[in-house]
């Protein structure tokens, strides 16, 4: 599975690239209406921001698990495909000129004490924090897919989004997966960890929706 997940670490840099052919330096959506317009910018704004947290985790997991041969190798594969993913939501953000969250000091601070704090708990409760941010972060690409049936598809940028929430979404599954084939759910209070990881996670998506 760590092969797997090192060979998809490439389609996020093509992604890249055909972000920055496809799309000029300005805004590409002018002739959407306002309230597709807010729904964008708030999908937008959450995905950068989830990304920022994401990457901090993993570098929270990795300063403490840096030594172990086993799992590092592992964290750091999950942690290039997310710091590749933080490239293309910086790009899309600065194309779409949508105001980062207020919140991104905040995420990156949560996020490396999450994944250092659940990596000192031990390898298990690291995979059970990457197990239960992947399940919420797939689910929300899931909900963002759907909202953005109702964007125009004739539009230059909007299959090029849909294309890179997909890719992304199908990235985090993958984490998931890892994790739970690397003894997730054999950390100690796994459901209550999990339970508690997953709802913070929720919280945030909302707050950085709106902030």
């Amino acid at each position: 599975m760590l092969r797997v997940a090192a060979s998809r670490a490439q389609p996020s840099a093509a992604y890249l690239k055909k972000a920055n052919a496809a799309l000029p330096a300005v805004s590409t959506t002018p002739h959407i209406s306002d309230a597709q317009r807010q729904q964008l910018d708030s999908a937008l704004r959450v995905d950068q921001a989830g990304e920022i947290a994401a990457n901090y985790i993993y570098m929270g997991q990795m300063f403490v698990l840096r030594r172990d041969p086993a799992m590092k190798p592992l964290v750091q594969e999950m942690w290039e495909q997310e710091k590749k993913h933080l490239e293309v939501m910086d790009k899309l953000q600065l194309q779409h000129r949508v105001r980062p969250t207020l919140l991104s000091d905040v995420a990156k601070v949560a996020g490396f004490g999450l994944g250092a704090a659940t990596a000192m708990m031990g390898k298990e409760a690291a995979m059970a924090c990457t197990e239960a941010v992947e399940t919420v972060i797939g689910e929300h690409y899931d909900d963002q897919l759907r909202e953005m049936e109702s964007l125009p598809s004739d539009h230059p940028s909007v299959p090029l989004l849909r294309e890179v929430i997909r890719e992304f979404r199908d990235d985090e599954l993958e984490h998931l997966d890892i994790a739970v084939e690397h003894d997730a759910q054999r950390a100690p209070a796994h459901a209550l960890l999990s339970s508690i990881i997953g709802a913070g996670c929720k919280v945030a998506i909302e707050l950085c929706k709106r902030v």
